[in-house]
Parts: C-alpha cells; sequence; structure tokens
C-alpha cells in the first residue's frame, strides 16, 4: 500500500434503517481527515440516497457493480487502494455473504477483494442478532479478524427492544479511528 492511500476507508451501507447514521459517521471521518469512499447495497439506497453520501464524502458513490466508468472493476481497483473497511450498519444479510463468501453485489464482492482490516457495526431485529445463524456468522468473522463494534441494546426500528441496535456513531467512529492508526 503506498502512502498516498493509507488514509482511504471504505464505508459500506446496507439495507438497514439505522442506514441513515451512516451519513454522519461519514461526515466525522471526513471531519477527521479520513478520504471516505462509500458502497451502498441495493437495499441501502432505498433508505438513504446515493447523493448524501456523495456530497458528504466528496467522492462518488458505488451502488452496482456495473457502472464502472472505465475498464477496471471499481471493486478492484478500490480494494488496492484502501486501508479500512467499515460496514455499517451491517445487515444479517451482509454478515452472512461475508462469512461465507458470497459475492453478489459491489459490497459483498469488495468485501472479498479487500485484504485489509475490517470493522463491522451489526444492526438488526434482535431475533435476527439472537438467530443461531447470525451467531455462528459473526463468530466465523470474529475468527477470522474482523472487528465488531455492537451491536447494543436498545429499541430498534420495529418497535422491539433488546440486543441489535447499531452502536452509536460516534463509537464507532473510535473503533474505525484506532483501526486506521493501527
Amino acid at each position: 500500500m503506498t502512502e498516498s492511500h493509507r488514509n482511504i476507508l471504505v464505508l459500506g451501507v446496507t439495507g438497514s434503517i439505522a442506514a441513515y447514521k451512516a451519513a454522519e459517521l461519514t461526515s466525522q471521518l471526513r471531519k477527521a481527515g479520513i478520504e471516505v469512499r462509500v458502497m451502498m447495497t441495493e437495499s441501502a439506497t432505498h433508505l438513504v440516497c446515493p447523493q448524501t453520501f456523495q456530497t458528504l464524502s466528496r467522492a462518488p458513490v458505488v451502488t452496482s457493480l456495473w457502472d464502472s466508468p472505465d475498464w477496471q472493476p471499481r471493486h478492484i481497483e478500490l480494494a488496492l487502494e484502501t486501508k479500512l473497511l467499515v460496514v455499517a450498519p451491517a445487515t444479517a444479510n451482509i454478515l452472512a455473504k461475508m462469512a461465507h463468501g458470497i459475492a453478489d453485489d459491489a459490497l459483498s464482492t469488495f468485501c472479498l477483494s479487500h485484504d485489509g482490516p475490517v470493522l463491522v457495526a451489526p444492526a438488526m431485529n434482535p431475533r435476527m442478532w439472537k438467530h443461531p445463524a447470525t451467531q455462528a456468522n459473526v463468530k466465523l468473522l470474529q475468527k477470522r479478524g474482523v472487528q465488531f463494534v455492537g451491536p447494543v441494546v436498545g429499541s430498534v426500528a420495529c418497535g422491539e427492544a433488546g440486543m441489535g441496535r447499531m452502536a452509536s456513531v460516534e463509537d464507532i467512529f473510535a473503533a474505525a479511528m484506532k483501526m486506521m492508526e493501527g
């Protein structure tokens, strides 16, 4: 990794209602001098507009494998430049894809291309978080070195309460900054 690429962070935003909090995370990271490149799943684009992230990051937002402006696939090029991948919010779906190597969209493909540190901030219904499949995926990802921040206990969008609420933007920011420094 060249010196000029040491401060690039890819923020993966997935289809949890907590996606709106990723906009504040993007803003805080930029204020700290971090170059942020945002990759959104299609589901995330139904909750938060890519233009929001493009404005806050001051960089194009990747939403598809098929919107590369040149010959080199953007997820591969970006993987070569990235120091840290942060997925916030991380749904049960993206955790399963990451754990089992499923690459069917830009973000999950990028996850397989990136060989640096990874931080995820899960956000989902408490029953989904407790499900044995999700817990097995988390254990597998942790075994591979993926760092987790959260989830935390609290009320989630559907009205239920329990473990599954995304960690605070401040906690995710602090964990990301620590990993960027390391």
